[in-house]
């Protein structure tokens, strides 16, 4: 079997950057850090999560990300399964960080998307049914 263990993110300040994933994320934590260089720069990384998955970032970003209405390639966005979408959509409100867009209409699901600080669109979804047929449906 695999899983996703990590994301690596390059953004601009660690710091702010964690802003939005704690308040999404309030049982993970700073696993481990240093600073490294990549390719002739210095930069500083994080490790954020839990024992078992985490979000690598690394503060060497510059510029501005992927236009995320256009078709240049790079990174759409990424997801997590939440079981309770209002909990996480009321502490990310909480935190100052409002929903981009809504997710489409199902019955089998509620979902949502974020812009993070550094312009990463971050999917949430909350799965209203434990049946594949209806959780994957393509219509």
């Amino acid at each position: 079997m695999l899983h996703l263990e990590h994301i690596n993110l390059v953004v601009k300040d660690i710091p702010k950057a964690l802003k939005f994933y704690q308040a999404a994320f309030p049982h993970w934590k700073v696993r481990g850090g240093g600073k490294a260089e990549w390719y002739g720069k210095p930069r500083n990384w994080v490790h954020f999560g839990d024992d078992y998955q985490y979000i690598s970032f690394n503060d060497d970003g510059v510029g501005e990300n992927r236009d995320l209405k256009g078709h240049q390639v790079g990174l759409a966005h990424f997801a997590f399964v939440t079981n309770n979408i209002s909990d996480v959509i009321q502490r990310l409100s909480q935190a100052g960080f409002e929903v981009d867009k809504d997710g489409a209409e199902d019955p089998y699901r509620k979902n949502v998307y974020y812009l993070d600080l550094d312009g990463y669109e971050v999917e949430f979804v909350e799965y209203l049914s434990d049946i594949p047929e209806n959780r994957n449906r393509y219509e």
